[in-house]
């Protein structure tokens, strides 16, 4: 089951929030917006996604982030199932 949040950003703040939303660990996929909505860039993250593969997507952020003003990052996240005492 996956939760979906949402929350605006400046482009300077966006690849720092972009690498501790990475290092979660829980995050599933990640979209960027523009401020009227516009999708810029999308990108799923999967078990097991190394550094190496997410480095041409955070070079793209990191450009992305000295041209945009504001954006809107959009989240779904994997919730953790709690383990309960049943009987």
């Amino acid at each position: 089951m996956t939760s979906k949040e949402s929350f605006s950003i400046n482009g300077e703040a966006l690849l720092k929030k972009i690498k501790e939303l990475i290092a979660e660990g829980n995050v599933r996929k990640i979209t960027i917006t523009d401020k009227s909505g516009k999708e810029l860039i999308s990108f799923p993250l999967t078990v097991g996604v190394v550094g190496a593969l997410l480095a041409p997507v955070l070079a793209a952020v990191g450009a992305m982030a000295a041209l945009i003003g504001e954006c809107t990052i959009n989240i779904e996240r994997e919730e953790v199932k709690s383990e309960g005492n049943e009987c």
